[in-house]
C-alpha cells in the first residue's frame, strides 16, 4: 500500500506537464495560424464574399469552442482526460488532412459566382464535412487538455495550489510561444507559398504533438471518470420540484448528507450557502421516507454544486461580449491589413503576421507577471495567484472595450488616406495598437477564467466546467456573426446611401469604424453588468476535513437508525458463519490429526511436562 501512495507522489507535477505543454503548444501553433488566414483562404480560394467569409469563420471556430463540452463531458463521465484528448486528436489531424487535399487540388475549388458562397454540390459537402471534422476534434482536445494538466497538481497542498496558479500561465506562455511561430512561419507559407503547405505542416505538428502525449502517458495522475454531472444536476432540479412544497429547516444542519465514510474518494463536502435556498428543498427527507432514493433527495453538497454551477453562468455570459471583440481581430482586422503597406524595412510582413506583435509582447510580460508581479502581490493580499481570477478577468474586460475604441479610429486614419487620390497606405504596424491591448486583455481574462472554473468547479465535474472557458469564445463568436447580420440589415435602413456599415467585398467603402465603436460602447455597459456578477459571486470553500462523530440532525435519525440496524444484523449472521466454520475446522483438523499419530508426536508430548516445570 505505501508503495502504491509513493508512486501516485512521484507522477503528475510539472515534469508530467511537460508532455502536455508540447501537445498545446504544436496543437495551438496550427490552430492559431488558421484561424487568422482562413478568412483569406475563405475569401480568395474558395470565393466567399466579406460577410460570408468572415462568417464562416466565425462559426467555424464557435463550433469548435462549443464542442468543448463534448469534451469534457465525456471525460468527466465516460473515458479519462488522457484517452479523450486522443480519440479527438485523431479526428482533428484527419480533419486537417481533410482540408490539406482539398486546398491542393483544383477540381475541389469552386469557380467565382459573384455571390455571397460558390460552393455547391460535392464540393461543399467535402468542404463542411472537414470543417465540421475539424471542430469536433480541436474542441474534444481543449476540452480536455487544460484539465489534464491540471490534474497533475494536488490543490489541497499549499506548494500544490502555488503550482498549480503558475501552471496556468505556463499554459499560456506556451501556446503564446508556438503562436508566434504559426502566425509567422506557417502563415508565410499560406500567403507567400501555397494554401495546402501551411495545412499540411498544420497537420504534422498537430501529429508529433499527440505522439509526445502518447510517450509522457507513464508520468500522468490520471483521473478516473464518476458520475454524469448531467444527472447529478438533473437529480438536485428533479428532487427540488418534488419537494417543494416541503418547508426548509430553519437549521441547515438538518438537510441531508452523508458521512466521510460514505463519501467517494474524490468528492467533497461543501458547506451550505444561503443563495438559491428554492435548490435547499432537494436535501430535505420527507417524514413518509426511511430511504434517501436518489431522484427523490439529494445531499447537500449535491446541491450546492448545482449552486456553484448557477453562480457561474453570470460570469460566463460576461465574457462573451469580449470574445466577440476578439473575432474582429481575426476577420475585419485582417481584411484591414490587406490595404496597408507591410513593408518594414526590406520585409514584406504577411498580413495575417500582424499578431505576432502582441503575441511576441505577451511572451515577454507573462514571465514577469509569474515571476515578479504574482510574488509581490501574493505578500500583500495572501492569494495563491496573487490577485483574485475575477480580478483578472475585470482587468481582461477594460482592456478589450480600450481596444475596440483604438481600432475604430485606427479604421478611420486607414480609410481616409487610402480612399485619397492618389491612394495612401498606412503602415501595418498600425493595427498592432488594437492586437498589443487585446493581447494583454486576453493574457488576463483568459487564464483567470481557466483557473476559475477549475477551481471553483465540483470535484467531479472539473474538465466540465473549465471547457466553460471555451464556451464563452463559442458563444462571443457566434454573436459576431449575428451582429455582423444584424448591423447590415438596420444600418441598410437607416443610412442615406441604404448600404450597410458592412457590405459587400470591398472594407474600403464600408464604416467598419463605427461597428469597432459600437462593440466599444456595449463593452463598457458589459463591464458594469460584470462588477455586480463578481461582486454577488461567492467563492466556494469546501471542507474536506470534517468531524466523523457530528451529531446527526433529529430528521436523519431514523434513516441512520434503519441503516445501523441493518448493518448489525449483518454484523451477527458474519460472526456466528465465523463461528460455525471455525468449529467445523477445528473438528476436521482434530479427526485428521487422531488417524496418524507419529513417534515423535509422543516424544513431543512427554516432554512437554518437563518443559512446563522448567517454564515455572
Amino acid at each position: 500500500m505505501e508503495d502504491k501512495v509513493a508512486t501516485i507522489k512521484q507522477k503528475g507535477g510539472f515534469r508530467a506537464c511537460g508532455f502536455i505543454f508540447v501537445l498545446s503548444s504544436l496543437e495551438n501553433m496550427g490552430f492559431i495560424a488558421n484561424a487568422i488566414s482562413m478568412v483569406l483562404y475563405f475569401k480568395n480560394e474558395m470565393h466567399f464574399n466579406l460577410a460570408g467569409a468572415s462568417n464562416t469563420l466565425t462559426n467555424l471556430m464557435g463550433s469548435t469552442f462549443l464542442l468543448c463540452l463534448v469534451g469534457g463531458f465525456i471525460s468527466d463521465t465516460f473515458l479519462s482526460r488522457f484517452a479523450t484528448c486522443l480519440i479527438f486528436g485523431t479526428l482533428e489531424v484527419l480533419a486537417l488532412v481533410m482540408i490539406t487535399v482539398q486546398a491542393y487540388s483544383e477540381k475541389l475549388h469552386p469557380p467565382d459566382c459573384g455571390k455571397s458562397s460558390c460552393v455547391k454540390g460535392g464540393i461543399a459537402a467535402y468542404f463542411y464535412a472537414s470543417l465540421c471534422l475539424y471542430a469536433l476534434g480541436s474542441g474534444g482536445v481543449r476540452g480536455a487538455l487544460p484539465a489534464l494538466g491540471a490534474g497533475q497538481f494536488d490543490e489541497k497542498d499549499p506548494k500544490g495550489a502555488k503550482a498549480l496558479a503558475s501552471y496556468f500561465n505556463y499554459f499560456l506562455l506556451t501556446t503564446t510561444l508556438a503562436a508566434v511561430i504559426g502566425v509567422t512561419a506557417i502563415v508565410y507559407v499560406f500567403t507567400e507559398k501555397a494554401w495546402w503547405g501551411g495545412f499540411l505542416i498544420s497537420s504534422i505538428v498537430t501529429f508529433i504533438g499527440f505522439i509526445a502525449l502518447v510517450i509522457g502517458k507513464p508520468f500522468y495522475r490520471n483521473q478516473e471518470p464518476g458520475e454524469s454531472p448531467l444527472v447529478r444536476v438533473s437529480q438536485v432540479i428533479v428532487a427540488a420540484i418534488k419537494n417543494r412544497k416541503l418547508s426548509l429547516p430553519e437549521n441547515p444542519e438538518e438537510l441531508y448528507e452523508i458521512n466521510e465514510k460514505e463519501r467517494v474518494g474524490t468528492e467533497e463536502r461543501i458547506p451550505h450557502t444561503n443563495q438559491f435556498r428554492c435548490l435547499d428543498k432537494a436535501a430535505i427527507v420527507p417524514k413518509d421516507s426511511m430511504e434517501a432514493a436518489p431522484w427523490r433527495v439529494c445531499t447537500l453538497t449535491q446541491v450546492e454544486e448545482v449552486k456553484i454551477l448557477t453562480r457561474m453562468m453570470p460570469i460566463l455570459a460576461s465574457t462573451i461580449l469580449m470574445n466577440t471583440c476578439l473575432a474582429q481581430l481575426q476577420t475585419f482586422s485582417v481584411t484591414q491589413g490587406a490595404y496597408m503597406d507591410p513593408q518594414l524595412g526590406s520585409i514584406k510582413v504577411p498580413t495575417p503576421s500582424i499578431p505576432v506583435i502582441p503575441l511576441l509582447f505577451m511572451s515577454i510580460l507573462l514571465p514577469v507577471y509569474e515571476f515578479l508581479f504574482v510574488p509581490f502581490a501574493r505578500k500583500i493580499t495572501g492569494h495563491p495567484s496573487g490577485i483574485t481570477q475575477l480580478q483578472r478577468v475585470g482587468v481582461g474586460l477594460v482592456l478589450s472595450a480600450v481596444s475596440m475604441t483604438i481600432a475604430g479610429f485606427v479604421e478611420v486614419k486607414r480609410r481616409n488616406a487610402f480612399n485619397q487620390m492618389p491612394p495612401k497606405q498606412i503602415s501595418l504596424f498600425w493595427l498592432s495598437f488594437q492586437y498589443c491591448i487585446f493581447g494583454i486583455a486576453d493574457m488576463f481574462t483568459l487564464v483567470g477564467l481557466l483557473e476559475f472554473f477549475y477551481k471553483e468547479a465540483p470535484a467531479g465535474m472539473r474538465t466540465l466546467s473549465t471547457s466553460f472557458t471555451f464556451l464563452s469564445l463559442s458563444f462571443g463568436n457566434f454573436l459576431s456573426s449575428v451582429f455582423v447580420d444584424i448591423i447590415n440589415a438596420m444600418t441598410k435602413r437607416i443610412t442615406p446611401s441604404k448600404q450597410g456599415w458592412l457590405h459587400g467585398t470591398d472594407i474600403n467603402k464600408n464604416n467598419a469604424n463605427l461597428f469597432y465603436w459600437f462593440l466599444a460602447i456595449l463593452s463598457v455597459l458589459n463591464f458594469v453588468l460584470y462588477l455586480y456578477a463578481a461582486a454577488w459571486y461567492k467563492y466556494k470553500t469546501a471542507e474536506n476535513n470534517f468531524e466523523a462523530n457530528k451529531p446527526i440532525p433529529p430528521a436523519l435519525m431514523d434513516i441512520n437508525a434503519a441503516a445501523a440496524a441493518k448493518d448489525e444484523k449483518i454484523d451477527q449472521d458474519n460472526g456466528e458463519a465465523k463461528q460455525n466454520e471455525a468449529a467445523a475446522s477445528f473438528d476436521d483438523d482434530h479427526i485428521g490429526k487422531g488417524k496418524e499419530v507419529s513417534s515423535d508426536d509422543h516424544v513431543a508430548k512427554e516432554k512437554e511436562p518437563i518443559d512446563d516445570e522448567v517454564k515455572l
